[in-house]
């Protein structure tokens, strides 16, 4: 009988062990198990992105990344994507470059502005990342340095930004991993397969980015057109010289034209010489895709922009789409400029209200991409004139006529460094004319009227020091005053005409957000094309596409 029992603890004993051993063995499993899956949500490290192929110039230290999680305490979910993100990178920078903040990062700190204020967010991280986007977004050029804090701490304060914001604004999976680290290009590569990869890829669960971005969807939907234009080989170039053909008449050209127009939808199928009607409706919609003046007449200058190659049409899209991933859903209003289409409209959440001609900077016064918040109207302004524009054009006047100041309203008010202070008063000639709207920003730039009414009946309207001339200012002081019966119309016009300086406070700030897009869809579903005034795009072009 004792041994039985015997028997038995032993069996006992030796199944007891055997349930540790194993149960401590799939533990080990499971452990593996989750580690690999979570491996499987980090992208590898991509060792063929080089300084020769790379879309950035710069790369960084991965321990220095490292370094910044540990600092500043990021949670799992954020440190597993931004490893994910520069590995995926080869660990080159994403928000800057050898000369200073790229557009990605001026995109993006608009988009991250817009919602933090909406939001009232006010968390320490943020009040960190905005001391020094202010020191860092007013310089246009600054040689940076992988060795430098500041910068690096900008860097990756900005990922971890950016991973927050596209996972707390954006539905689960509506914005893949993979394809969140290509919201910046990561290598240069052919514009045609680039343009391939986006329109053919497919997602398991049906869900993808452009369902989400309106403007992002319907550029989408043209690059499929050119895309399918430029391999069927049916853009064609037009071997026109100088003309100027009008409706109803014949030409050898017009066929090409036709031809070339048919290449991309716009128009239908006709095999004539013949300037009809079908080609006169297309030719008018194609001027006014350009910004153009519509009057149907084929130009020299016309034909010139319908023999830009497709490939270069396509790689324009592909920069836009790129832009159009940093532009908000608008809630409420919003004032948005777009500098290349010379145009203010503006929003009532996704609702255009009205648009208007503007004058922007003229080359070498580059009006900034930013976005600000237009809290303060001024009636009857002074002109406060810029220490550049007083060394570089007052001054030189001024020395050859000593009766400059006077004969155009102006006065000194005192002298800072050696220089004089110069205002103008308010009144007819004054520059800004008889309001201006302010947006409190780091580059003084602002909204005004001008005396210069005649600029704005040109196609092409940069113009300005800067600031943004606007063609109708009063229409949009009695749009922002709206809500205030106070603000008649009348009343508008008087302090307008008045000679004295008034301010008027806005109750709620209205954002106004200052762009470049130079490829976009209008609400008419007209595929906009413009020129890149300020070499945004000439830039982007070199680091996004080869050849």
């Amino acid at each position: 009988m004792r041994k039985i029992i015997t028997a038995t603890v032993i069996a006992v004993i030796l199944f007891a062990c055997k349930s540790k051993t194993e149960t401590k063995t799939e533990s080990n499993k499971e452990t593996k198990s989750s580690k690999t899956e979570l491996e499987k949500k980090i992208t590898k490290r991509d060792f063929t992105i080089t300084s020769a192929n790379a879309y950035n110039d710069i790369f960084l230290d991965s321990l220095a990344m490292e370094k910044f999680i540990v600092d500043t305490k990021q949670n799992d979910r954020i440190i597993r994507r931004m490893r994910s993100f520069y590995n995926a990178r080869n660990y080159q920078y994403a928000w800057f470059a050898s000369d200073g903040l790229t557009e990605q990062a001026r995109g993006f700190w608009n988009l991250q502005s817009y919602y933090t204020t909406l939001n009232k967010d006010t968390t320490k991280n943020f009040k960190t990342l905005t001391n020094l986007m202010e020191r860092i977004e007013t310089v246009e050029q600054l040689s940076v340095s992988a060795a430098d804090k500041n910068i690096l701490n900008t860097e990756f304060l900005l990922t971890s930004h950016f991973i927050n914001y596209i996972l707390n604004n954006y539905e689960d999976g509506a914005v893949k991993r993979k394809e969140l680290e290509r919201f910046i290009p990561l290598v240069k590569r052919d514009a045609l397969s680039y343009a391939d990869s986006l329109l053919t890829k497919k997602h398991k669960d049906n869900k993808y980015y452009e369902d989400n971005n309106a403007a992002y969807k319907a550029l989408k939907i043209k690059l499929q057109t050119y895309y399918d234009a430029a391999k069927n080989g049916r853009w064609q170039p037009i071997n026109a010289g100088k003309v100027s053909l009008k409706s109803g008449s014949s030409s050898p050209y017009i066929l090409q034209i036709k031809k070339r127009l048919q290449a991309t939808n716009d128009m239908p199928a006709d095999s004539t010489n013949v300037y009809d009607t079908q080609l006169q409706t297309a030719i008018v919609n194609f001027q006014t895709s350009l910004g153009l003046t519509a009057d149907g007449i084929i130009t020299e200058s016309l034909v010139k922009e319908l023999n830009v190659p497709a490939v270069t049409r396509i790689e324009q899209i592909l920069i836009n789409m790129d832009r159009m991933r940093w532009m908000p859903e608008p809630e409420g209003n919003l004032l948005l400029v777009n500098i290349p289409e010379f145009t203010l409209q503006v929003f009532e959440g996704a609702k255009k209200a009205f648009s208007m001609n503007v004058v922007v900077g003229k080359e070498g016064h580059n009006t900034m991409m930013f976005k600000g918040d237009l809290n303060q109207i001024v009636f009857s302004p002074y002109w406060n004139v810029t220490p550049d524009i007083i060394r570089e054009e007052i001054m030189p006047a001024m020395a050859k006529n000593p009766n400059y100041l006077a004969s155009h309203n102006m006065e000194v008010t005192g002298t800072n460094g050696g220089m004089p202070v110069v205002r103008q008063l308010p009144g007819e000639e004054n520059s800004l004319g008889k309001v201006k709207f302010l947006f409190p920003n780091s580059f003084n730039i602002y909204f005004h009227d001008t005396p210069a009414k005649s600029l704005f009946s040109k196609d092409k309207r940069a113009y300005s020091h800067g600031c943004i001339r606007l063609s109708e200012p009063a229409k949009l002081a009695e749009y922002l005053l709206r809500s205030r019966p106070e603000w008649t119309s009348d009343k508008i016009s008087e302090a307008m005409n008045s000679g004295k300086e008034t301010f008027v406070n806005l109750k709620n700030p209205v954002p106004v957000i200052i762009t470049y897009y130079t490829a976009w869809v209008d609400e008419n579903g007209l595929l906009n094309f413009r020129d890149d005034i300020y070499g945004h795009d000439a830039l982007l072009q070199k680091k996004m596409f080869v050849n």
